[in-house]
């Protein structure tokens, strides 16, 4: 490797599986509510099921919750050491909810932050960096790009990147479901880095993009670092201006002179006035510069001056055989450019479009594959298991940092126990202990952490009960998609659902419509309230999923180091961890 910094210390393979132990302990009695469909929130009669309390008592005391968190975060939760230090949550006999307070608590006490499992993110950087000065570029601001939560994210993983490449040795990234291109785009621009972008969409808006990007990056480039070869034309300049009027005055003075040779300044008279000034302003504009990488200059003066045109007049003898005509130099100059160029190209961005699965073969796809790091940000469903299933099978890959997302996405093994698959890669669980328990969260437990407004969700609880008594059909597990954005009214929404899902709306006089509405609208709270116990149980089936990741990496035996860390402000960018392993030295 590159660097020898010590890597920070984690937890170990049985320390994270203790702490799984503890938390399935959890969710084993609180999954149901997660699990709970609010569509069917009314027709299954899920309030009365699940939760023994008054609606108006389980907001009030969530609303106390978080503001207690707010004032004192993680202070009571971090004194309980396990599960069954809690007041009872449940009831023993209906399984239903007694205690919100109790579960408010310990859903806060098995979220990611509080379990202790994260590695700094600062503290990794300076590991990673050992001894070496970090490379800082303060002045870039990235939502001259893009918007403030993708350069937010953009920002802090590409340099996570960087330096896990600089700690590696290792030029060429792999960035999984690259989509726009944004973190490819900037990690070649900005470190250098050879990237290839591969996403199962088209990827020819993302070639457009980078195209756009660099064109305003080097702009920016420019503008952002001192202009080295202005200044030292403009100080030539001034200096040529110099030389002309000391060269007339000479001249005028050859006729009052009779000493041959006096009226003309020697060649060596010009140079060493030249570099008194001029050379020594230009070595400590370039001194200045040596902060930056050698790709960073490569970006920034493209239009290289050369020595000769900042001499002063009559500095270089007319008749010496070494002069280059004019015209013949500013061709050598541009050719000199065009292979400038071309040596710049060994750091680019190349989109590619593939569908990726966990035994994707990557030389197929990549004829130049070498060792190599695999990134991906937010990466949907699947594909966030299938980049670390590859990166523990392809020996290139000698690194993975991926942050994933949509985890209602994820296909799970033991959703559906009774029914016949083919598929032999699942997204969930992967480590063993989840494996052997026949651990299954289920798509709505997934789901909890991505709901919508209370209002879309009471508009479809109620059309949900219309649907079964008005039309007979007892389950409906189509989606009517994005139509409250649509509607002017609740009747609206009714009629326009309908006709999404073929049936009549006709039939169904716009009373009908509001009596349901009437009916339902005293128990909203109680949808309202059973929505925020959803949210507050939200975090507990991320730290689930992303334990599962973290322990099935501990599992590999050629893993060296493998960490979880919030890479993201949670506020600005809600799927905000990590996944990070690097391989041990062949």
């Amino acid at each position: 490797m590159a660097a020898s910094g010590q890597l920070p210390v984690t937890q170990d393979l049985s320390s994270l599986r203790a702490k799984l132990q503890k938390l399935l302990r959890f969710l084993r009695e609180a999954l149901p509510i997660s699990n709970a469909h609010t569509v069917d929130f009314y027709t299954e009669s899920v309030w009365e099921k699940l939760v023994d309390l008054p609606p108006e008592t389980v907001l009030s005391a969530l609303r106390t919750s978080a503001a207690a968190s707010e004032a004192c975060p993680l202070e009571e939760a971090g004194r309980m050491s396990d599960v069954t230090d809690f007041p009872k949550i449940f009831c023993e006999t209906s399984q239903k909810l007694v205690n919100v307070e109790a579960f408010a608590l310990a859903a806060k006490y098995y979220s990611v932050q509080n379990l202790g499992i994260c590695t700094p993110f600062d503290q990794l950087l300076v590991a990673l960096h050992g001894n070496q000065k970090q490379r800082t570029d303060e002045n870039v601001k990235l939502d001259e790009f893009m918007n403030l939560k993708k350069s937010h994210e953009v920002q802090a993983m590409s340099e996570l990147i960087s330096s896990i490449a600089e700690y590696c040795g290792i030029k060429q990234v792999i960035d999984l479901g690259s989509g726009k291109g944004y973190l490819s785009s900037f990690l070649s621009l900005k470190y250098g880095l050879k990237v290839y972008g591969i996403d199962s969409s088209n990827t020819r808006g993302a070639e457009e993009r980078n195209r756009k990007l660099k064109k305003h990056w080097k702009v920016y480039r420019r503008r952002s670092k001192p202009d080295v070869s202005g200044l030292a034309l403009q100080t030539a300049k001034e200096k040529k201006v110099q030389d002309e009027a000391k060269c007339k005055a000479d001249t005028e003075g050859v006729g009052t002179n009779s000493t041959a040779g006096q009226g003309k300044p020697s060649t060596s008279d010009f140079l060493s006035e030249f570099s008194g000034s001029v050379i020594s302003d230009i070595r400590r504009q370039m001194e200045n510069l040596k902060v930056y990488s050698h790709q960073e200059e490569n970006l920034c003066f493209e239009n290289a001056f050369s020595l000769r045109d900042l001499l002063p007049v009559n500095a270089i003898d007319p008749t010496s055989s070494s002069q280059i005509p004019k015209r013949k130099m500013s061709e050598a100059s541009k050719e000199r450019r065009k292979i400038t160029s071309k040596s710049n190209e060994s750091n680019i961005y190349s989109p590619l479009t593939s569908i990726i699965t966990a035994d994707s073969e990557l030389h197929d796809i990549i004829k130049d594959l070498e060792d190599c790091l695999m990134v991906g940000l937010h990466t949907c469903g699947d594909l966030a298991p299938n980049t670390l299933r590859i990166f523990t099978s392809k020996s290139e890959v000698k690194g993975v940092c991926s942050v994933g997302c949509c985890y209602h996405l994820l296909s799970e093994e033991f959703e559906n126990p009774h029914k016949e698959y083919t598929q032999e890669r699942w997204g969930f669980p992967m480590c063993h202990y989840l494996k052997e328990e026949r651990w299954c969260c289920g798509r709505n437990a997934r789901m909890s952490a991505c709901l919508l407004p209370t209002e879309s969700l009471f508009y479809r609880a109620i059309l949900q009960d219309i649907i079964k008594e008005c039309y007979g059909i007892t389950k409906c597990d189509r989606h009517v998609g994005k139509i409250y954005s649509k509607s002017s009214s609740f009747p609206d929404y009714v009629r326009k659902s309908l006709k999404k899902l073929g049936l009549d709306e006709s039939k169904l006089p716009e009373k009908i419509i509001m009596d349901y509405y009437e009916k339902y609208k005293p128990r909203v709270n109680e949808l309202e309230a059973f929505n925020m116990l959803k949210v507050v149980l939200a975090p507990c089936i991320e730290t689930l999923i992303l334990l599962d990741r973290l322990c099935y990496l501990k599992e590999q035996d050629d893993i060296m180091w493998s960490a979880l860390v919030r890479l993201f402000d949670p506020v600005k960018s809600p799927r905000c961890y990590a996944i990070i392993a690097l391989k041990k030295q062949q």
